[in-house]
């Protein structure tokens, strides 16, 4: 690296790439996310990270009916659509660099920071947009910046966030936030903390539902030990850390999707755990249950479709 203060950006035809002292990081045009995150030579993407709005039916989503009235949002965290990406340059948005204007460029370009912004929208009836920003500066830190412009037509959310799918199954995690698994409705029990989590526990309800939220989150750094590079013969732990920019964050670590759990009417058929699937969450729908399972959630624990929801967190290096 001829300049390890400054970040090394490759113009490709259909990506983005940046890299820096041992790190490098690949955001695709076409598939519309990030699709490498490469730290210390080990791979933290399995799938390109997207917008959530999804959460795996509760028992009291199912009493109250609150999953049908909702049901758009499935779709919409199965499939989106990216409408249109923005590329800045130490903050001056330049000319999309995509081929064949990215020929401008040499294989020899140094920033002192990059920002990506996609821009989707759902397919949802009215859509929603959504834009997610990733800046990134030569110390392999990446800003995360999520805006969802309210759209006042489409049915409450079940929740908003990003889900990150890793390629291996992590050998646990550690978090400041509040112990055992809260919700904005079930939190005064949590006690603030650091806490290490071994593996990745799912509750084992008889039918599979959502599950293992964390509110109120400062950080969390999730460990793993392998890899899917055959080569890779070493079992060295190394870890990734998220990390609140202003505000806390909520947050879960399964070894399953929403919709993998969603599939599965008993939790004998939740697939083997291959992978890690870490989801940080700007907005989570209370769970509700004071009366009965089939109450509604208390209305301060909605997650009104109308209403703009901002959060972001960096990630980074795990240090913790």
């Amino acid at each position: 690296m001829a300049n390890t203060s400054q970040l090394k950006v490759i113009y490709g035809d259909g990506t983005l790439g940046v890299g820096g002292d041992d790190f490098h990081y690949i955001f695709s045009y076409s598939r519309g996310g990030l699709e490498s995150l490469v730290i210390g030579g080990k791979e933290w993407l399995y799938r390109e990270p997207k917008p959530t709005f999804w959460r795996a039916t509760t028992d009291n989503d199912r009493g109250n009916g609150f999953s049908k009235k909702s049901i758009q949002w499935l779709g919409a965290d199965m499939f989106i659509d990216v409408k249109s990406i923005d590329v800045k340059v130490n903050n001056q948005l330049i000319d999309f660099p995509g081929a064949p204007l990215n020929n401008r460029y040499s294989n020899n370009e140094f920033v002192d920071q990059i920002e990506i912004i996609y821009h989707y929208e759902t397919l949802t009836i009215p859509s929603a947009t959504v834009d997610v920003s990733y800046t990134v500066t030569a110390n392999s830190v990446i800003k995360v910046a999520v805006h969802y412009a309210g759209q006042k037509e489409l049915p409450e959310l079940p929740v908003f966030g990003m889900r990150f799918v890793l390629p291996t199954k992590a050998i646990g995690y550690q978090y400041d936030g509040l112990s055992g698994e809260t919700y904005p409705d079930r939190m005064a029990g949590g006690v603030p903390g650091v806490y290490q989590i071994d593996g990745l526990p799912v509750t084992k309800y008889l039918v599979p539902e959502d599950n293992g939220v964390h509110m109120e989150t400062n950080w969390v750094t999730v460990t793993r030990n392998s890899t899917k590079n055959n080569a890779d013969s070493s079992s060295v732990p190394f870890s990734l850390t998220f990390e609140k920019v202003d505000q806390p964050f909520a947050f879960s670590a399964l070894p399953y999707t929403a919709e993998e759990l969603e599939n599965a009417t008993h939790i004998e058929e939740l697939p083997l755990s291959r992978r890690t699937v870490v989801t940080i969450l700007g907005a989570v729908r209370g769970v509700g249950g004071i009366d009965s399972w089939g109450a509604d959630v208390e209305s301060q624990y909605h997650i009104p479709a109308d209403q703009d929801i901002d959060f972001d967190f960096v990630i980074k290096r795990g240090s913790k």
